[in-house]
């Protein structure tokens, strides 16, 4: 059983290094020649099996079992839809779509073909959120009545991919809150049970734009006179961390020679404050579940860790979390304010991986149900389409100053495909 790999970014990259570890990867689509090269070398494909582009490889037929999908968002549709006509199953990296219709579209192809399709909800598969995940389930402090929960993305990480990268422009990707979020809006769903009923969404873009760039700044960062007194100067951002990610993601060459030569005309080289950015860079919501949960996400690029906080709050008791210090409490209530509460602090079992070994989760579950005629994933595609129209009615509720009905949304997207 073989695999083959469609995009040979950052992410997808880490999903075919274990692929590939219990597999194989049969085959690489990558237009950019320096990542076609490190995987073709890394995963020893053959040189008529690394293709430049996705047209190429489909044009073979159905040469593997599987594929990994973790192209740029905007191809995920077209890429999926002809993956699964050819007899594909598919591992999606988030976001399934910028789109719901067309995430719709891919869950109605998948199921009618019946074909496996697991997107890359990698904080289902934590030890963190699934002990949250257990503690709910087990109702030890009953039903859960609200959540605070907070993406923190680290101002540094904001810079780096929504601003100055990929995901900086909801017209070539997505906006934040489908893109970073729909991790967020899938977890929600999954702890509290229940679909979406009502949401309302406040942010904008506040900071990283001209008016606050500072006097003297020029357009790219190694130009710049006042790059000393500028936190978001690429020589203090990216040479520091040479070999490590966000380094890895400007240059193959991971030297300060290799990656300044690439600042000099990357993306990455622009002045934070000078970009063609647009998507928010604070967002808040609130989000009315069908069983009565009530929850505010806030998703902030003013944070100086990437990490995710939550305190959820219970008829008896209640459970804070942090996930970067890995720790969790469970506080039951007292009597009054000087009786002794019961308190008991949990530290999930760590593990090996990216996202506190959620990516290594994700792929013992693909894996494991590519051989297995009983699909049983925790991140199906059908588990997965309703965190995408959360995210896009989020979105939706912020550009129109409307509480968006998630029933009635459904109904008009269903309509939408129909046609």
């Amino acid at each position: 059983m073989k695999l083959a790999l469609i995009g040979a970014g950052q992410r997808g990259m880490i999903y075919a290094e274990q692929a590939y570890r219990d597999f194989g990867i049969a085959a690489v689509v990558e237009p950019h020649e320096g990542r076609r090269k490190e995987a073709s070398d890394k995963f020893q494909i053959p040189a008529n099996k690394q293709f430049t582009s996705v047209d190429e490889f489909f044009s073979q037929g159905k040469i593997c079992d599987a594929v990994i999908i973790s192209s740029l968002d905007r191809d995920h549709y077209e890429q999926t839809m002809v993956a699964l006509d050819l007899g594909y199953d598919i591992l999606l990296e988030k976001p399934i779509s910028p789109c719901p219709e067309e995430c719709i579209k891919i869950q109605e192809k998948a199921n009618m073909l019946g074909r496996k399709v697991i997107v890359c909800h990698v904080l289902r598969y934590t030890n963190f959120f699934s002990e949250i995940k257990k503690i709910i389930d087990s109702n030890e402090l009953g039903k859960v009545v609200t959540i605070q929960h907070n993406e923190n993305i680290g101002n540094y990480h904001m810079a780096h991919s929504f601003v100055r990268g990929n995901w900086r422009r909801s017209d070539i990707s997505s906006p934040i809150i489908m893109q970073k979020s729909c991790h967020d809006m899938d977890i929600l769903a999954w702890l509290v049970n229940s679909e979406a009923k009502r949401i309302s969404s406040y942010g904008d873009l506040t900071y990283f734009k001209e008016a606050n760039a500072p006097e003297g700044s020029a357009e790219r960062c190694l130009d710049c006179q006042v790059a000393a007194e500028c936190r978001f100067d690429v020589r203090k951002t990216y040479l520091p961390i040479v070999g490590n990610w966000p380094a890895t993601a400007v240059s193959a060459h991971q030297s300060e020679e290799g990656l300044l030569k690439e600042l000099e005309t990357s993306p990455y080289g622009r002045c934070v404050y000078r970009t063609d950015n647009d998507v928010c860079d604070h967002q808040v919501s609130i989000i009315e579940f069908k069983n009565g949960v009530s929850v505010t996400f806030n998703l902030s690029g003013f944070t100086n860790k990437m990490y995710r906080s939550l305190k959820i709050m219970c008829e008896h008791g209640e459970i804070r979390g942090d996930d970067s210090s890995n720790i969790i409490e469970i506080t039951r209530f007292a009597s009054n304010i000087d009786a002794k509460y019961e308190q008991r602090v949990i530290h999930p079992e760590s593990t090996i991986g990216g996202h506190n070994g959620g990516d290594t989760g994700l792929m013992n579950d693909f894996l494991a149900n590519l051989g297995n005629p009983d699909y049983n994933s925790r991140s199906s595609i059908d588990d997965s389409v309703e965190s995408h129209i959360m995210a896009y009615a989020t979105e939706k509720a912020r550009l129109t100053g409307t509480v968006i009905d998630i029933d009635q949304l459904k109904s008009e997207l269903k309509r939408s495909v129909a046609l």
